[in-house]
């Protein structure tokens, strides 16, 4: 894994999934980050850390439905689910109310432990941005190892 800046982070067996989010906000210039967790006992992503999300959004993020939203697409895809410019395009996957974060340039990728589902990483900028293909791997690779941890 190409992110040694987590593994301090993640060699314990209850990671600080706050201080993880932080790390992989601050590692990719962003403001903004979300770290969801898959609820076995009805399939929802259940929030797990935040940071940068405005007070009033707290309730619509802190459950999300697979398919649902930034994060729920990136769910059910299993794959990187990308806006460059959150404030003008909602791509047809995020919710009308995302716009409230200012967010710009955002990403949520899938946290899979080999096939398994445990859960998603956003991050996002305050500017219009493509992560690159680079980048989006690296972020991949982190919420692996996230995943392992998140069971």
């Amino acid at each position: 894994m190409s992110t040694p800046f987590l593994l301090p982070l993640l060699e314990t067996d209850s990671p600080d999934w706050q201080a993880v989010l932080e790390a992989v906000i601050a590692e990719f210039g962003c403001s903004t980050g979300t770290l969801h967790r898959i609820d076995p006992a009805d399939g929802l992503l259940k929030l797990v850390a935040q940071k940068g999300i405005p007070p009033q959004l707290l309730p619509v993020v802190e459950t999300i439905p697979v398919g649902k939203g930034i994060a729920g697409a990136a769910a059910e895809r299993r794959e990187p689910v990308e806006l460059c410019n959150l404030q003008a395009d909602l791509g047809g996957v995020a919710k009308e109310g995302a716009r409230q974060t200012n967010v710009q340039g955002s990403i949520a990728v899938p946290a899979l432990a080999g096939d398994e589902l445990r859960g998603t990483l956003g991050i996002g900028k305050m500017v219009p941005y493509d992560f690159t293909s680079e980048e989006k791997e690296q972020l991949l690779a982190i919420a692996e190892a996230i995943a392992h941890k998140l069971a």
